[in-house]
């Protein structure tokens, strides 16, 4: 199982193991991350999972989605580099030892 590392916005981090074929939100709802809200059930209807991912996991993920990239429009100071909905990212081996920032709002 991959470990990821959340990064909260108080300066903590909680690591955890990450079951592949789950959503990053799944696991932070799973675990009670602080954070992540996840209004819309990971359906991507919203923007209560964003986070922030380094730029080397962004390559490795591909392009997003114009409507996860729209959806981005709603989160609270997305960043034009590294945003994305926790919702729409899937757990694999690729995001061992990651570390996920959950923006302060």
């Amino acid at each position: 199982m991959p470990k990821i590392k959340f990064l909260l916005a108080d300066g903590a981090e909680l690591a955890l193991e990450a079951e592949n074929g789950r959503t990053l939100m799944e696991t932070a709802l799973e675990n009670s991350v602080p954070g992540i809200i996840a209004e819309c059930n990971g359906s991507a209807a919203c923007a209560t999972c964003h986070v922030v991912l380094p730029e080397e996991i962004m390559v490795a993920l591909g392009p997003i989605s114009e409507h996860e990239n729209d959806m981005l429009d709603f989160a609270e100071a997305p960043r034009e580099s590294g945003s994305r909905l926790s919702c729409q990212i899937r757990v694999s081996d690729a995001l061992d030892n990651v570390s996920v920032r959950i923006p302060a709002a």
